[in-house]
């Protein structure tokens, strides 16, 4: 069992920056894929970014590609994501996932585990 819990969400300016923070209790994290998801009222959850165990692989949705980027700390047991150049399209509720599975992944329900999630919101 792995226990996720988001910090670091707030609301912003158009072109601000915020960096997400993803805090892992229970099983070794390092074993875990992990990736960030948002979801905007409305709308169903979609893939923002993720990265691979090691932290050497990572994968970005094209709409966040060159403004986002995810990272991982294993010894603090944390994956963040740091947001730049903010958009208002880029408020939502942003949640981070740990997968057992191998390899980088995208959809939902290849994600074993979830944290309850965190608002960003950004201002026009």
């Amino acid at each position: 069992q792995v226990q996720l819990v988001e910090s670091g969400g707030g609301l912003v300016q158009t072109g601000g920056s915020l960096r997400l923070s993803c805090a892992a209790s229970g099983r070794a994290f390092s074993r875990y894929a992990m990736g960030w998801f948002r979801q905007a009222p409305g709308k169903e959850r979609e893939f923002v970014a993720g990265i691979s165990w090691s932290g050497s692989s990572t994968l970005y949705a094209d709409s966040v590609k060159g403004r986002f980027t995810i990272s991982r700390d294993n010894a603090k047991n944390t994956v963040y994501l740091q947001m730049n150049s903010l958009k208002p399209e880029d408020t939502a509720v942003y949640y981070c996932a740990a997968t057992s599975r191998i390899g980088l992944r995208t959809d939902t329900y290849e994600y074993d585990y979830w944290g309850q999630g965190t608002q960003v919101t950004v201002s026009s």
